[in-house]
């Protein structure tokens, strides 16, 4: 299928490993110009070098952390300020109880997983208004729809931001720009790896026992991939998603379990 967004131009942030270079990848392949964003300069770099080299595409690397100010302002400067594509990502805040979170803390995740999306969004979005084209995917998380206790803060952020989109995502559809949430469940990233690392160690199991555990509880009995979620996200940033406004689109394997 031809996406129709070949010669557009994106900015995919948290883009260097994971979810966000499967979004990369896919987004290249269909033949859109990259900016892409995330803390470690080196690693970043040859992600960069790596898609531009498979695809034929350019891809900038801007090393910084997109949740400060500063951040965003290099960002933006490498795209000129304009951008016909917007992937927010952001890795999630630390596990915890509930009683134990701060001000602070709580403070720290809205920065992370809603503030700074909201910034991106704002700064890019007036744009492909008037230029009459536009696609925003916002990369949040399955808790947002099922909340996972010990995830509180994600929780909050994550729902705090899908319900800005919710608002927005209506008055800036008229103008033919289309926002929309992703939600991942369990893919076979750095995050999983860590989370099967925490069972193998807590439960004294091998990590091959960890992951077999966890994947017994998807219906599909497997983890996602970059790859799959990266062509899911190509499509919402493609010219065939202009009728699907301020979705919340899970894709975690059919765990979980609601009619709608």
């Amino acid at each position: 299928m031809d996406l129709g967004i070949r010669g557009k131009r994106g900015l995919v942030c948290a883009a260097s490993k994971g979810l966000g270079r499967g979004c990369a990848e896919a987004l290249a392949e269909a033949g859109v110009d990259l900016v892409i964003n995330a803390r470690s300069a080196d690693v970043l770099r040859a992600t960069a070098d790596e898609i531009a080299a498979k695809y034929g595409v350019s891809v900038t690397p801007v090393a910084a952390d997109i949740t400060t100010e500063d951040g965003r302002a290099a960002v933006l400067d490498a795209l000129g300020g304009q951008a016909d594509i917007l992937v927010n990502n952001a890795g999630g805040p630390p596990p915890g109880k509930w009683t134990d979170w701060s001000r602070d803390d709580f403070i720290k995740a809205l920065d992370a997983n809603m503030l700074t999306a909201v910034a991106l969004m704002q700064a890019l979005v007036p744009g492909m208004m008037e230029r009459g084209w536009g696609r925003v995917v916002n990369i949040t998380s399955q808790s947002v729809k099922t909340p996972i206790g010990i995830l509180g803060l994600s929780n909050t952020a994550r729902t705090g931001l899908t319900g800005f989109v919710a608002g927005m995502s209506r008055q800036v559809a008229p103008h033919g720009v289309v926002v929309n949430n992703l939600l991942p469940g369990i893919h076979a990233t750095d995050r999983a790896i860590s989370l099967d690392t925490g069972v193998s160690k807590a439960e004294g199991i091998s990590m091959d026992e960890a992951r077999a555990k966890r994947e017994a509880t998807i219906p599909t009995g497997t983890y996602g991939t970059p790859e799959d979620f990266g062509a899911t996200c190509a499509f919402m940033c493609s010219q065939h998603a202009r009728f699907m406004v301020g979705q919340n689109i899970l894709l975690d394997g059919g765990v979980s379990n609601s009619t709608m």
